[in-house]
């Protein structure tokens, strides 16, 4: 497998975009900004849409993608593009984006019967096999609804945490996993510790202590800096000492994670 860094910003702005993950070519991680950076071949491709929880810079494409794609798709006879999240998020989808005010519903387009789009619901805890790659979806803790994903791999998980704060179970869950990369998001400075620990993300102090509750030395990668806070950000996690490799995510990094799973194993877990 490989895993293809669409976008990890927290914000946009000239080469910056914000937080989407293509694992092969068929299943995307969140869907911000950087899925338009595809080609129309490559969004033709994309079968599953796993989303993290509603917030714009992790949804905004969805709909977009959906639209450049419908005619394509239906003309070979393709089915829906699987959209993947908790319930809340998908009611989300539906009631403030797919209403025909926002954008047209594409849960329902181009026709009722063959829609472009099919939402389907999962919950913390759930295990999915998405074209032969398993998935567990993890605990979050934000403003909204939210989960992060663990992806298993040969020689252990690519986990993504998520938009989190602080947040007990997750490290609870990992624990018991072989974690080879972690994806884990630090939003803010120590200098804005307060608007991180209201708006549930994590800065680079609330990034240590969560960090000590990591065994083994794991590849860490930083996601969700804002544009223009990256080197100063940065420069904060520096100073953490850890024996995890801690180093910033950037957008157009690819990860080679293979993980083979013969088709005869798909399936729920």
């Amino acid at each position: 497998m490989k895993i293809r860094v669409l976008g990890c910003s927290g914000a946009i702005a000239a080469g910056s975009r914000t937080t989407a993950f293509l694992v092969d070519h068929d299943v995307l991680v969140d869907a911000g900004t950087g899925v338009g950076d595809l080609t129309l071949d490559e969004l033709a491709r994309i079968d599953h849409i796993l989303v993290s929880h509603s917030h714009l810079d992790h949804v905004l494409s969805i709909g977009l993608l959906a639209d450049s794609v419908l005619r394509r798709r239906a003309a070979q006879g393709r089915g829906p593009i699987e959209v993947h999240a908790l319930p809340e998020t998908l009611e989300a989808l539906r009631r403030h984006i797919f209403n025909g005010i926002i954008w047209p519903d594409f849960t329902r387009l181009p026709t009722v019967d063959r829609p472009v789009l099919r939402l389907v619901p999962f919950q913390t805890g759930d295990r999915l096999v998405l074209n032969t790659k398993r998935f567990e979806v993890l605990s979050a803790a934000h403003t909204v609804p939210a989960v992060g994903f663990a992806l298993e791999g040969r020689d252990g998980h690519w986990v993504f945490t998520g938009d989190t704060g602080p947040n007990p179970a997750l490290w609870k869950r990992l624990a018991t996993l072989p974690v080879a990369h972690l994806v884990i998001e630090t939003a803010f400075g120590d200098d804005e510790h307060e608007l991180a620990r209201i708006s549930q993300h994590l800065c680079p102090s609330e990034l240590a202590r969560e960090l000590e509750r990591l065994p083994g030395s794991v590849d860490v990668h930083i996601t969700h800096i804002k544009p223009g806070e990256v080197a100063a950000v940065m420069e904060e996690v520096g100073a953490i000492e850890t024996p995890h490799r801690i180093a910033a995510l950037f957008a157009g990094q690819v990860m080679d994670f293979d993980r083979p799973l013969a088709p005869a194993l798909a399936g729920p877990l």
